[in-house]
């Protein structure tokens, strides 16, 4: 990461750039995900399929194909190469403990696979009626939540894989389509955001309340259709005012090609970043510790932001976390 945070090493010629390139997919790769533990990545794209990989013991060296002389400086290879979609995958997601992993496609389905297992499928979820362009999962483990072009949110319990819920009303007067629906869940387990809703004729980030899956709030200020969500994985804590306050930190991209930042208990944004691009925004990864994210485009650049702690708090323990998710373990 160095030449990305540090101008000094970004100028640097000595400083590689990449570190590997890895070209066995046949079309447009859509998604990238690494696994929880970070073993794995894995990617989804065009050609319908899903591939794990991982780090070879070998070191690298390997010339890039069509890099003119470059080569690869980490060993990455194929480890599992995941069949089941009948058209273009567009978004994959690790459950928290890496357990499985959840995949959606154009075909209108949510594939999920055992990650200890691979290639077994541990279900096949049907019941949206058009692309599936979203999942996630919440961190508690209880629940995979889904959304599609058909105007649905859905969330299926991972006990069964039954559906839990469906949620629509927010979603119903949104016109036109977005590359992708990216949804993501609060890292105490209590909100589910969701891309693309609408506030009477107003784009919005949709909030649904794990209790009862209301949907009463939302993060409103985008001019055009919200496409990506993205919590960071840390719970946050700052000095306000004299109090503790305690949040979850909340990206969201948009068609504006604006990208924004929310904190969970302020109603306004604390920061955005118009016209960062020059195409809609795709996607967003937060970064450790919760204090810097990026985010890419259509238009096939990626930017880095960073916050400083007085920003944006600092993150809570783990063993605190594990405290507030295990209240939502014992109530649903």
């Amino acid at each position: 990461m160095a030449p990305i945070v540090l101008e000094k090493k970004e100028s640097d010629e000595k400083v590689p750039r990449m570190l590997c390139q890895l070209d066995n997919h046949l079309a447009c790769v859509n998604c990238v995900r690494w696994s929880t533990s970070g073993k794995y990545l894995a990617s989804g794209g065009d050609d319908k399929l899903v591939m794990i990989w991982t780090i070879s013991k070998s070191s690298g060296g390997n010339s890039v194909f069509g890099g003119k002389g470059k080569v690869n400086l980490e060993g990455w290879r194929c480890a599992f190469t995941l069949r089941g979609h009948q058209g273009d995958v567009l978004d994959m997601a690790w459950s928290p403990n890496d357990h499985w992993l959840a995949t959606c496609s154009v075909d209108n389905t949510v594939i999920v696979w055992r990650s200890d297992n691979l290639p077994e499928v541990a279900a096949v979820l049907k019941g949206h009626t058009g692309l599936v362009k979203g999942v996630s999962w919440d961190p508690v483990g209880k629940y995979l939540s889904s959304q599609s072009d058909d105007k649905s949110v859905r969330i299926w319990k991972t006990g069964d894989w039954h559906q839990e819920a469906v949620i629509k009303q927010p979603f119903e007067k949104c016109t036109g389509t977005t590359l992708v629906l990216r949804l993501s869940w609060s890292p105490d387990g209590q909100y589910l955001v969701t891309a693309h809703a609408m506030n009477g004729s107003v784009p919005t980030a949709q909030i649904i309340d794990r209790d009862g899956w209301t949907h009463d709030k939302d993060f409103v200020g985008h001019h055009m259709a919200v496409t990506c969500v993205r919590f960071s994985n840390f719970i946050m804590e700052w000095d306000r005012k004299g109090k503790v306050a305690r949040a979850c930190t909340c990206a969201i991209g948009s068609r504006d090609r604006s990208v924004s930042v929310w904190v969970t208990s302020l109603t306004r944004p604390i920061v955005v970043m118009e016209d960062l691009f020059t195409s809609p925004v795709n996607d967003l990864s937060w970064g450790p510790r919760g204090l810097s994210f990026m985010a890419c485009s259509h238009d096939g650049t990626t930017a880095y932001l960073e916050f400083s702690e007085q920003e944006i708090g600092s993150p809570i323990s783990e063993a605190e976390k594990v405290i507030r998710t295990n209240f939502y373990l014992m109530l649903h």
